[in-house]
């Protein structure tokens, strides 16, 4: 079995093991596998969840698609990437809870190929996780944090601080001065050494559910109502605006001709925006805006 296929193994069986867990956790609704095919090479799996007790809609996708050809934007600044041929694979999951006070989560874990006259021009991995509570809980934050330094900490002291910092850095809205949620790991481009980067990425794969499954717990039976419910729906409209504005993997899927159904999963089933929404001062909608400002939580 060559490098490629390896890390496809252990893709397929994440997906596999992170539907198992959010089907045990949710305790009503299942999975829709949709296998679909590209027309230019590979194909994947799509496994929506919808309207289950816990989760209003979990999406978890796997793929394993190639292309002849980049499109131009993805050898901008690699030059040895033009015009070369390219395999791509990966799992990636957004889940958006019925609760107000369950956060929302995505993660996802890569691996990318180029290739040019049958031989490897380059290939890296890439991924990460990280977290988008509407109510934060400092216990629910630094858990999270928590989970994330200590699966780096195998790779050296620099890794979680590195890719700590690169989360917060990615997962930044411009446009409104906020990053996205309380931040967790970001990584890409990551190419040393095969065996070292395969093992990080399996460590930041295989941690995302102890991360994420006790805030779940802690909170899916939460008392809330019409008014957490609808801020809920409000800052959800910024998930929408990052995903279809900044976020690399959208554009990417989306510019080389990827399969549309499955790229804007990731989008929440209902969201709402309103024009100059100011929060009560001292409510607990108006105590988000400190969460949404880097710290050091672990």
């Amino acid at each position: 079995m060559n490098e490629f296929d390896h890390v496809r193994a252990y893709l397929t069986d994440l997906q596999d093991r992170i539907c198992a867990a959010i089907e045990g956790v949710d305790g009503q609704a299942r999975f829709q596998e949709d296998a679909w095919q590209r027309a230019e090479g590979g194909g994947g799996r799509t496994r929506v969840l919808r309207d289950g007790a816990v989760f209003e809609q979990a999406g978890i996708g796997f793929s394993d698609v190639s292309g002849s050809r980049l499109p131009p934007s993805a050898s901008a600044n690699r030059p040895e990437l033009a015009g070369a041929s390219w395999r791509a694979t990966g799992v990636s999951l957004v889940f958006h809870p019925i609760n107000p006070l369950v956060p929302t989560t995505h993660a996802n874990v890569r691996f990318f190929q180029a290739q040019r006259d049958g031989q490897t021009v380059a290939s890296w991995f890439g991924g990460g996780f990280d977290l988008t509570p509407f109510y934060p809980f400092d216990e629910d934050v630094r858990h999270w944090h928590e989970v994330a330094r200590d699966l780096c900490a195998p790779f050296g002291p620099e890794r979680y601080p590195a890719h700590k910092r690169w989360c917060d850095e990615y997962f930044f809205l411009r446009h409104r001065n906020e990053t996205r949620g309380v931040g967790g790991l970001f990584f890409d481009d990551l190419h040393g050494d095969f065996d070292s980067d395969f093992a990080y990425m399996r460590a930041v794969g295989d941690g995302f559910l102890q991360a994420y499954l006790p805030i779940v717990a802690r909170r899916k039976e939460a008392p809330h109502g019409e008014r957490e419910r609808e801020f809920q729906l409000y800052r959800r409209g910024r998930y929408v605006e990052f995903n279809l504005v900044y976020d690399r993997g959208t554009l990417f899927g989306l510019q080389s001709g990827g399969r549309s159904e499955s790229i804007l999963m990731s989008l929440p089933p209902r969201a709402r925006w309103e024009y100059g929404f100011q929060p009560e001062p001292g409510s607990a909608e108006a105590r988000l805006a400190d969460y949404l400002v880097p710290r050091d939580w672990a």
